[in-house]
């Protein structure tokens, strides 16, 4: 049996910053924790990124992941908010790095259609069949279980870019 990785899923928002850590064993998956990084809105931009960077730099200290998981951002209307949404993405892609964890970028849709069955899945699905998938979890928001659900994800597509890379050496 392959040993256990820890991976830290990532929902990157300005308000609210979910994340989850799960452990995977093989095709086993189990739930370790979950929570919300919250930074106040009436703070200044740099401050309330301060409060994430702060937040996650705990989590993944205590956590001790080995790799992260973090989702794409998507374009809404207003390109002011789609601005500070990828500015709070940046922390979240940041500070697993500068902890030297591999970060992975899903979509919204990837992460969906391979917890739920559906791309365009809503939050209640993700929370049902998170708690299908790891009976044991609980989070404090939907954007936790966001969090739980591309960790998921990544659980399910870590080894496929090198698994491409080595059919396509068998090909040669």
């Amino acid at each position: 049996m392959t040993a256990a990785i820890r991976i830290l899923g990532i929902d990157p928002g300005l308000r609210r910053t979910g994340w989850g850590l799960i452990e995977v064993q093989g095709n086993r998956l189990g739930f370790c924790a979950s929570g919300t990084v919250v930074s106040d809105n009436k703070l200044p931009l740099s401050d309330r990124l301060r409060q994430l960077h702060d937040g996650l730099q705990k989590v993944v200290g205590q956590a001790d992941p080995d790799e992260a998981a973090v989702e794409l951002t998507f374009v809404n209307k207003d390109a002011g908010a789609t601005l500070k949404l990828g500015q709070a993405r940046g922390i979240a892609l940041l500070v697993p790095a500068l902890n030297g964890l591999s970060v992975a970028e899903y979509a919204p849709n990837l992460v969906k259609k391979t917890v739920v069955g559906t791309g365009h899945a809503d939050k209640e699905q993700i929370r049902m069949m998170v708690k299908v998938l790891m009976p044991k979890a609980t989070f404090n928001s939907d954007d936790a279980a966001d969090a739980l659900a591309i960790a998921i994800c990544h659980a399910q597509h870590r080894n496929l870019p090198a698994l491409a890379r080595l059919a396509g050496k068998g090909a040669a």
